[in-house]
């Protein structure tokens, strides 16, 4: 920082402090960062015990992440953050399908299942078979694609939520065979309740909002020479499906489940309740 920098009123200041950073994307975010951050400030006229507040806030947002909580991410989530990176990041391209939130409980340690496996090892719930192909933009089965998927069982709570988590459960991976195709059982999902005994918890409460999630099965699918798709099948005629509190809800990504009919579906070794079609188009990387 030159004299005449020190000089300068400190949101000018501040923002000419990054004008050296060398790597041009990062100055173009630290900058703006610094500008927004300091318009904030002078918009709100924030207090000094506010600000004390925040930094209190972030501090202890930071202290209840896990290796398996991510506070963070349910932050980013709430204030409506995910959404938009995921929006800008994923421009609709039609016909692909849409992305949806990846949301704070996402693990790495899913285990592999085979094609029509199971993704539940108690069966919280109702029995549900969801089943789907993955195509390109011009309906050409896309086979050797990963499917990743993760849910809550019948009570509302995913595996990493419980105090004691000895391995993982209502979650799993698979790849589509040569037609495309995927298939498991899952239960079906239910609303539930994002976690509300951390800070994010106290922001909602303070703003008067829901904490509710309207039921829904995530995926994550990804193939050689594809962009890579993070989306969600949300549960029609769900109470909270209007209203969100992480704004990760898209009509086209609306399904209805169906009652499992033999001679609609076909016979099934394992008869499921429900049935969940959800075919995935990607669009080119």
């Amino acid at each position: 920082m030159t004299s005449d920098t020190a000089l300068l009123p400190v949101s000018e200041a501040a923002r000419r402090a990054f004008a050296g950073t060398p790597d041009p994307r990062f100055r173009q975010i630290i900058t703006a960062l610094v500008e927004h951050l300091h318009a904030f400030v002078t918009e709100v006229e924030l207090t000094p015990a506010e600000w004390e507040a925040g930094i209190d806030f972030l501090t202890r947002t930071g202290k209840t992440c896990t290796d398996i909580r991510q506070e963070f991410i349910l932050l980013s989530d709430t204030l409506g953050i995910s959404v938009l990176v995921d929006e800008i990041a994923n421009p609709k391209v039609p016909p692909a399908t849409p992305s949806s939130v990846l949301g704070p409980f996402y693990t790495h340690d899913a285990p592999e299942i085979e094609q029509g496996g199971m993704i539940t090892k108690d069966v919280k719930g109702e029995l549900t078979y969801v089943h789907g192909t993955v195509r390109d933009l011009q309906g050409k089965p896309i086979a050797g694609a990963l499917v990743e998927t993760w849910e809550t069982n019948g009570d509302g709570l995913y595996d990493n939520q419980y105090e004691v988590r000895e391995e993982p459960d209502y979650r799993g991976f698979l790849y589509t065979g040569a037609d495309g195709g995927f298939a498991f059982y899952a239960v079906k999902p239910v609303s539930y309740s994002i976690p509300t005994d951390g800070p994010v918890g106290e922001m909602l409460r303070a703003g008067a909002r829901l904490s509710m999630r309207p039921a829904h099965l995530h995926l994550k699918i990804s193939a050689d020479g594809f962009a890579p798709l993070t989306t969600s099948a949300y549960t029609a005629g769900d109470p909270y499906i209007d209203c969100d509190a992480v704004f990760g809800v898209k009509p086209e990504l609306i399904r209805s489940y169906q009652q499992y009919d033999p001679q609609r579906h076909g016979a099934l070794a394992t008869k499921p309740k429900f049935v969940l079609d959800f075919d995935v188009v990607l669009p080119p990387a």
